[in-house]
């Protein structure tokens, strides 16, 4: 099923499109917002220098710290009494990133989400359990007025008291879920400890995923615990929120919502754009925002773009799930790192557990890395030797892909630890105690 016509037009139209909204944008942004205007006036740029789409790499970038030192309300377009809503990051890193919202805006943004629920294949038949927090955080109400645009039945629960979740999804019949893909997996954990069977006594058919990355490891282990199929949506409130990109029903990448935002992927280091398929960090520009217009904004997060057309018959470019983040990044011993490097290769050993974390320390002027993952309970009552041959076998692994060597730390179910937002897969100790 298709949402919005602009899903299918024809490539030449969708950049037609762009193309005007982005000249309107620019022009608003270097009339409106100061950071724009001083920026472009540095640069030597003019709002009328902005001719094809070509001439997007032109613009500045704007990054997470420009919006924090223009807190709160600097980066605006719209006088005070014209915004009617306002979210925020949590600020755990720093000061928050704030973003506003016209009565126009919240209407595209709910659109754009019923677009990415309508993507994932939920209907008004469903009924949809919303486990995201609400609050400042933008995903428990951008997929909740989303989905009531739809005219699904909404179950807004929020984040937390899982066993309170699971009788929900019970008792009300639950279709759909809401949730990061992490605490999908400690649902299915904390059912299966209670005698649930999440594919047997749940009716849950599809999870819409996100606020993290969902790796295929992840997702499989969803399937095989829920049953259910796991699609991912992409958003950030700098741009909006959730409804900037989602999974349809062919499961081959995130549609775009082209007409309302612009996609780049550049090199991290040097800022180039990169040409379609290949990795580098997703940029985008906000082309339809009364609010808070953005212009090149770097995500920080690692992905490929493909323009080409999809089976479901969707002509909006595609972005890949976010394979990592440029700020995730650890340099060990000379060694670039990523997370999602250590995921890769622990998923190609089947008897791990789909729970790890990742400990850096400093010991002798030397960074060392400690890879701790859950194992099955069976490991901690055989031998010894079995045990061992296990944590050679994953430091073997790890030392295949990295070319590193690391310490591995097998512990049993249920030791690392579970959280209903986003899993924090990394303690950096580095800085502790350095001058």
């Amino acid at each position: 099923m298709i949402w919005d016509q602009h899903e299918v037009w024809p490539r030449e139209e969708i950049e037609k499109l762009q193309l005007a909204r982005l000249k309107d944008t620019v022009a608003r942004a270097y009339q409106k917002v100061p950071f724009y205007r001083e920026t472009f006036d540095k640069l030597g740029i003019k709002p009328e220098d902005i001719k094809s789409l070509a001439d997007l790499k032109k613009l500045p970038f704007t990054t997470k710290d420009d919006l924090r030192r223009y807190y709160p309300y600097g980066m605006f377009a719209v006088p005070m009494r014209q915004i009617v809503r306002v979210h925020s990051s949590s600020g755990t890193t720093g000061i928050p990133t704030v973003v506003g919202y016209t009565k126009r805006d919240l209407d595209t943004w709910t659109d754009l989400v019923a677009r990415v629920i309508t993507q994932a294949g939920v209907t008004a038949d469903d009924i949809v359990q919303i486990s995201f927090g609400y609050g400042m955080f933008t995903g428990g109400f951008g997929l909740h007025y989303g989905m009531e645009r739809v005219g699904a039945t909404v179950l807004p629960l929020s984040s937390g008291n899982t066993m309170r979740q699971l009788r929900t999804m019970r008792d009300f019949g639950v279709t759909a879920l809401v949730s990061t893909p992490s605490y999908a997996l400690h649902m299915a954990e904390v059912a299966e400890e209670n005698g649930i069977d999440p594919k047997r006594d749940l009716k849950v058919r599809v999870g819409l995923f996100g606020g993290e990355g969902s790796s295929d490891w992840l997702r499989e282990e969803i399937k095989k615990r829920w049953g259910m199929r796991p699609t991912d949506n992409y958003g950030l409130s700098e741009i909006m929120g959730p409804g900037v990109a989602g999974e349809c029903e062919a499961a081959c990448g995130m549609h775009i919502a082209e007409d309302h935002i612009i996609a780049e992927v550049i090199d991290p280091e040097t800022g180039e754009q990169l040409p379609y398929g290949e990795e580098g960090e997703l940029v985008l520009t906000a082309i339809n925002k009364e609010a808070l217009p953005v212009l090149r904004y770097r995500t920080k997060d690692l992905t490929t773009l493909d323009p080409a057309p999809c089976s479901c018959g969707r002509t909006t470019m595609r972005m890949a799930r976010v394979l990592g983040r440029t700020d995730d990044m650890m340099v060990i011993r000379g060694v670039n790192v990523f997370p999602s490097q250590i995921e890769a290769a622990l998923a190609e050993i089947p008897e791990v557990e789909p729970f790890y974390q990742l400990i850096v320390e400093t010991k002798n002027y030397l960074d060392h890395l400690t890879v701790q993952v859950e194992v099955p309970e069976r490991y901690f009552t055989g031998s010894f030797s079995e045990l061992e041959a296990l944590q050679c076998k994953i430091a073997d692994k790890i030392h295949t892909i990295l070319g590193l060597s690391v310490k591995v730390m097998l512990v049993e179910p249920k030791t690392l630890p579970r959280t209903a937002g986003k899993a924090k897969r990394v303690i950096d100790n580095r800085q502790v105690g350095r001058v």
